[in-house]
């Protein structure tokens, strides 16, 4: 193609740069494609890259780009740099060989404005192009809701002023909206806003599809996930959330439902109850502790209701939104023998800003989330991973571990990741996975596991070993025996124990916290690795250095800093 054309190095370079443009999806895709069609075009050859602006849609920019080009290639193959055309009039040599003076450039038109999709503009335009008669405020924001991805009545993050609304303005000062009346205002289209609104309607709002859940790595913002992301709410969103939930308390009423058991290898054989389709209507569990703001705490709750989801908001002792399968008739269940009216479906997700998720990271309770959510059983977790703005400074210092954390997300736990920019985003995409789910499991039957046959010792090597005869059908249990489960100590082992223990020392990382367990099995041999050290000065001294130089060796993230040393130290050894 680049042969064709009477610029060919020229051509060559302008599109090697739109093909990194379309890589990285940035927005100089089109620019570099209207230089390219220029350049393809012209049937005159250049003897400098400057002569190249008197072409439409290539600028100073890309002309200095191209000169620096030129000035490169000449420099590698050790030929000289051709001098830039002096004179306003450039002089060409046209493809028939005879000289002639350069085309004048051509006036650029205007290019008629189309507001971006699903964006305030969008929204207003459309609202007010279902009336001649002008519409009151309040009229066009229930009208142009369903049309925008952004709130028209809170800003998209606490602490900011604007609104979806806020592109009132923008429609006005492009002379597509206008407003008459006082003291009631309303808004109505110019004649260039109604030719606006007849473009949007041609093009018709894409549907929603499987791709919104799992969409090969990258999310609608464009931001790339990872390996698990299809191999696929910021301080932005500010939600606020009550203090991290290292222990929560069992919620009334389940704290017995689920006894210990013993650690016996025999597993429990049972015949599983049925609840047949029809019999119940899949919902959205919404933890209470995941607000907006203080001031503004039913926000998402009444975002999902406009979707056409109505959540069940509880405290959860696991996880921040799950489903349920809740039954129409509320003794169905207890007929059957098990407790409650609702069944947990596998699918959990864990919701972490990304603020949070560094925050979570630092003080170890990352992991410690990440090992309670392997134990609850749940076949399919998600972390909701919200993509705030943060001061670049302070990023900088956590990008690795993020990005370390994410990749073990995936790679090492299973788990899906899904990136989101706003709350909005978030809302959106769990109205979207409730319809998925609600048309995934409403119409098959579904399979219980009797909650008498479970015990914490059993309960998830129960599950592994049916997922592993009978891939093809899921076993649930009841919300009241998942919420046991979840909140009951007991499921831990002692080494979980003690690593949770060590992680409630500042410094501590789940990393740190392993290497310790690894090398001092229990929590008594730990101390009675410290009582060696013996008393006074001296014996201090050494218990302060205890795990450091014990651990001297690693490197890393897994190294015992001396500070770190001694904080341990404090605790275990009262040093």
């Amino acid at each position: 193609m680049a042969e064709q054309c009477a610029n060919p190095l020229l051509l060559k370079w302008v599109g090697e740069w739109l093909d990194q443009a379309r890589e990285r999806n940035t927005k100089g895709v089109n620019a570099y494609k209207r230089a390219y069609d220029s350049l393809k075009a012209c049937p005159y050859p250049f003897t400098h890259p400057s002569e190249a602006r008197q072409l439409q849609n290539i600028g100073e920019k890309l002309v200095e780009r191209l000169t620096e080009k030129m000035e490169e290639y000449c420099k590698a193959a050790n030929l000289p740099m051709p001098k830039p055309p002096r004179g306003k009039k450039k002089t060409v040599v046209p493809a028939d060989g005879e000289e002639g003076e350069a085309p004048p450039p051509k006036k650029r038109n205007p290019k008629p404005y189309v507001p971006a999709f699903r964006s305030g503009a969008y929204a207003i335009i459309l609202a007010l192009s279902t009336s001649s008669g002008g519409l009151s405020k309040s009229e066009t924001i229930a009208l142009a809701e369903p049309h925008c991805d952004s709130s028209f009545l809170a800003p998209s993050e606490p602490g900011k002023f604007y609104t979806a609304w806020a592109s009132i303005k923008t429609l006005e000062n492009k002379d597509l909206v206008y407003e008459q009346g006082r003291p009631t205002r309303k808004y109505f289209l110019t004649e260039e806003g109604w030719e606006v609104a007849r473009r949007i309607k041609k093009t018709a709002e894409p549907k929603g599809s499987m791709d919104d859940f799992v969409d090969g790595g990258r999310t609608k913002s464009g931001s790339k996930t990872g390996a698990n992301d299809g191999l696929s709410m910021d301080s932005r969103l500010s939600p606020v959330r009550q203090s991290p939930r290292l222990s929560e308390s069992p919620e009334p009423g389940v704290s017995d439902i689920i006894p210990q058991g013993t650690s016996s290898s025999e597993l429990p054989s049972f015949e599983p109850l049925v609840l047949q389709p029809g019999t119940f209507i899949v919902q959205l569990v919404l933890d209470n502790r995941e607000v907006r703001a203080k001031d503004d705490r039913d926000y998402i709750q009444n975002e999902l209701g406009k979707r056409g989801v109505k959540p069940i908001v509880r405290p959860l002792a696991l996880g921040d939104i799950l489903w349920v399968a809740k039954c129409h008739d509320p003794q169905l269940l207890p007929s059957l023998g098990v407790e409650g009216d609702e069944v947990v479906l596998d699918y959990v997700i864990e919701r972490k800003r990304l603020d949070d998720l560094v925050g979570s990271i630092k003080d170890g309770r990352f992991h410690e989330q990440k090992f309670r959510l392997r134990k609850c059983g749940v076949k399919n977790v998600t972390y909701l991973i919200e993509e705030i703005s943060m001061s670049a400074d302070h990023f900088q210092k956590y990008e690795e571990a993020v990005q370390s954390a994410i990749a073990s997300m995936q790679v090492v736990d299973g788990y899906f990741v899904k990136k989101t920019q706003k709350m909005d985003d978030s809302i959106r995409y769990l109205a979207r996975m409730t319809l998925m789910l609600k048309e995934m499991y409403e119409k098959k039957p579904l399979h219980l596991i009797p909650t008498r046959v479970i015990t914490t010792q059993n309960f998830l090597p129960l599950v592994n070993e049916l997922r592993a005869k009978e891939p093809g059908t899921d076993y649930h249990i009841t919300y009241e025996a998942y919420a046991s489960l979840a909140s009951k100590s007991e499921t831990l082992t002692l080494r979980d124990v003690f690593l949770k223990m060590l992680m409630c020392t500042r410094g501590v990382t789940g990393e740190k916290a392993l290497e310790i367990q690894k090398r001092w099995k229990t929590p008594k041999a730990f101390m009675e690795a410290y009582e060696r050290c013996g008393d006074g000065e001296e014996g201090r001294k050494r218990k302060l250095e205890m795990v450091s130089k014990d651990m001297a060796h690693f490197v890393g993230r897994k190294k015992i800093a001396k500070a770190v040393s001694a904080k341990i130290a404090e605790v275990w050894g009262d040093a």
